[in-house]
């Protein structure tokens, strides 16, 4: 097939819509969910498994710079992912899927999510 298409495969040229971008983002924020599973366990694991247990994670995450930036991380990030699936179940409704719909409904989303992480980030801090 010899198309006369232009083929542009640099990534750093192509421009996307606000809606691509909210629902990269919210795949980028599922895989950082899932790996972040990984800390969120062992922490609850050592929690549970003593009173000593329990204050060791306390104390991390009370004083460390590092954990507090990762639970910080992990809950904006969990914070983004729920606003974005809420925002792909109403799409699922049938509600607001026109051009101007989606866009409309990737602003609220990214404002949503930063006055979640803005929360999240005064919280942990």
């Amino acid at each position: 097939m010899n198309s006369k298409r232009p083929v542009n495969l640099d990534l750093k040229t192509i421009h996307f819509p606000l809606p691509a971008l909210t629902s990269i983002v919210h795949r980028i924020t599922g895989v950082i969910l899932f790996v972040g599973l990984i800390f969120a366990f062992w922490a609850l694991d050592v929690s549970l498994s003593s009173p000593e247990g329990f204050d060791a994670v306390r104390d991390t995450l009370t004083h460390n710079f590092l954990a507090k930036l990762i639970a910080w991380g992990l809950l904006s990030a969990l914070g983004y992912h729920f606003v974005a699936g809420i925002k792909h179940l109403i799409m699922d409704a049938d509600i607001g899927v026109t051009l101007e719909g989606g866009v409309k409904k990737a602003q609220i989303t990214i404002v949503l999510s930063a006055v979640l992480i803005v929360l999240a980030g005064v919280w942990v801090w």
